[in-house]
């Protein structure tokens, strides 16, 4: 699944346009590594670092959702690693 999908069907941005902007601009990381092309494919396993306002959030992908659905089916999708605090 193409990364800009997945950041709107995981709610972390709210249009795929928007997502495409946060990835075009460098903020998102996958793995470590930077991610400047939307058309990235992620995969089940993969790390992804997503910057939202203040916070940084570090989350794991553990499915791949095929819709954007409630925000407890996206949660479902994927765990958090850094602890909040």
């Amino acid at each position: 699944m193409r990364i800009d999908r997945l950041l709107c069907h995981l709610r972390f941005a709210r249009t795929r346009s928007a997502a495409q902007k946060l990835v075009e601009q460098g903020y998102i990381r996958r793995n470590g590594e930077r991610v400047t092309r939307s058309s990235l494919d992620i995969h089940v396993g993969d790390v992804l670092t997503i910057p939202l306002g203040n916070f940084v959030r570090l989350i794991e992908i553990l499915e791949l959702p095929e819709r954007r659905g409630p925000p407890r089916e996206a949660q479902a999708c994927y765990r958090e690693l850094d602890p909040k605090g």
